[in-house]
Order: C-alpha cells, then structure tokens, then sequence
C-alpha cells in the first residue's frame, strides 16, 4: 500500500471512494434516498478542484494500492471555522469498505498529521457523524470527545460529534485516562 499526494487524474477515483464509502457506511443512519442518490461523477469537479487549488496549507493524500487503484483518502489542514481552540484538522478520511480494518485509515491519518506539524501546528480536530463506526477509531487514536453540534442531511437532524488532540504529538497515543 502506497499513501501519495493526490495528482491530477485521481479526482474519479477520490469521489468514487467517497461516494461508496458514505453509502456502506451511513446506510441505516442516513435515509437511503439520500444514499441512493449519491454519484462519482457529482462529486469529481469539488476533486479536482481540491487537486488544482492553489491552498498551501492543506493536504490530500490518497491510500494506493499495488495495482495503482485508489482504496482511500485523507485530507487536512489548518481548522476552518475558528469555533474551536484549535489549529489542524483532518477534514475528511475515507476507505472503501473493502480496505477498512487494515491499518489504512491510521497510514492516511498519520501522514496528514506529519504535514500538519510542517505547518507547526499544536492541535486537531476531526469532525463526524456521531453514529459513525468510525467515531470508534478516533477513540482508539487518543481523540477526546469535544463538542456536538446538530447537522441536517437530506432533511434530517444528526448529531456531528467533534474528536480533539490539545497536543498534536499525542495523536496516535492513548490518553492513560481514557483506558
């Protein structure tokens, strides 16, 4: 497994990721018209738009597999809406249901981390959906439980949680109080 900035040409591949990942994940807490309804091809152009900005200071990494196809991706950079005391997010980690559980989100997730010290960052923020199975994994990574706040998605209110690191050199690291 390869993790690589993302290049032109992967921008298909991303928003396929995307999209299948939210339609395996969310299914069941997200009404399924809405899943249903979910297509590569609308999310390609906010791809490559990613890819070609200009933005310095953020990152998209893509999970590669031997044979060249895109399993996974994660993107982050400095926080975006300033609610919260901190600097770095991870704005999105994705994977292909097929690729989860074997340590590629923590590959992607650690790499986006790497480039958030470039930055000299000291904190993270990661948001997501409360029910989602992933939420576990931020645990599992020493993220701390910091906020909620209520998000419509087609036409539904859910619950978003967000997971914080005070110190960006602890994520990764269980918190001794957590265990």
């Amino acid at each position: 497994m390869q993790i690589r900035q993302a290049r032109e040409g992967d921008a298909k591949a991303i928003a396929y990721v995307h999209t299948e990942s939210w339609k395996t994940t969310y299914r069941g807490i997200i009404p399924d018209e809405f899943l249903d309804h979910l297509t590569t091809e609308a999310r390609v152009p906010q791809w490559e738009q990613m890819i070609r900005s200009s933005e310095k200071e953020q990152i998209l990494l893509v999970a590669e597999q031997a044979d060249g196809k895109i399993v996974g991706f994660a993107c982050g950079g400095r926080e975006r809406e300033g609610k919260l005391p901190y600097d770095g997010e991870i704005y999105a980690i994705y994977l292909l249901q097929a690729a989860q559980g074997q340590r590629i989100g923590t590959m992607l997730a650690n790499q986006v981390v790497q480039y958030l010290h470039t930055l000299k960052l000291r904190s993270l923020l990661i948001w997501a959906l409360e029910k989602n199975p992933a939420c576990r994994f931020y645990e599992q990574m020493g993220g701390t439980l910091v906020h909620s706040q209520t998000l419509s998605v087609s036409g539904e209110n859910q619950l978003e949680v967000a997971y914080g690191w005070q110190d960006l050199q602890l994520f990764g690291k269980r918190s001794t109080s957590q265990e």
